[in-house]
């Protein structure tokens, strides 16, 4: 099984991602977090991407698409994976089915995620991040117990820059623009299944697993 979940920054997708990678037993590959990782690492890729993480805009395709092949084609994602973040606009779209093909693959189904800007914006500009664990946070649905203190290891906790509320709406814009021709892409090929993003986490998975049921008693497995 190979999919992409594709959706605006804070629709909910890389939650939904990672419920399924566990109950499928698949790799959850989130672009943005092989790219803060890359950033932290400060590796070539990394350094290069750090100014445009920060400012909300959408990393250059040659550095972004280098880093999702690399991890595409490791052993791990040899039976299937789940792409979240990935690709973002036409030409990635293109990139990676032309890769896959080489590989004798090809992505099942793309699930695209909607939401209202309101619900976008509240569940973006609420997150918060232990600065030494890595805990995360929500200042409305998952707040710490003593504010901007870490349950797990009493270190402060932060908004990461692309979370601010002005960079998420240019976030929200830049996506928009660029994105429209690709949900085009995977609706013309006949591989696009739409998800209401709006709601709680678990109403939103019980559409992704009703969608997968469907495919599965299509003989997809």
């Amino acid at each position: 099984m190979r999919f992409v979940f594709l959706g605006p920054p804070g629709v909910g997708k890389g939650t939904q991602a990672e419920n399924i990678s566990i109950q499928k037993n698949i790799p959850h590959i989130s672009s943005g977090n092989l790219l803060r990782e890359a950033v932290k690492k400060k590796t070539e890729i990394g350094v290069k991407a750090k100014a445009y993480v920060e400012k909300g805009l959408l990393v250059p395709d040659d550095l972004i698409v280098s880093i999702v092949m690399e991890k595409i084609k490791t052993n791990q994602c040899r039976e299937g994976f789940i792409l979240d973040g990935f690709p973002r606009n036409l030409p990635q779209a293109e990139i990676l089915d032309q890769t896959l093909k080489g590989l004798g693959k090809k992505i099942d189904k793309v699930f695209y995620f909607t939401a209202s800007e309101e619900t976008i914006i509240k569940r973006i500009a609420g997150r918060r991040i232990c600065r030494s664990c890595n805990m995360h946070y929500h200042e409305f649905f998952k707040p710490p117990l003593k504010e901007n203190i870490c349950d797990n290891c009493g270190s402060g906790i932060y908004q990461r820059k692309d979370d601010d509320p002005n960079t998420v709406l240019v976030r929200l814009k830049v996506y928009q623009e660029l994105t429209e021709g690709l949900i085009d892409y995977y609706r013309n090929s006949g591989r696009l299944i739409e998800i209401d993003g709006n709601g709680d986490v678990s109403g939103i998975r019980g559409k992704v697993l009703l969608a997968l049921s469907s495919l599965t008693k299509g003989g997809m497995g």
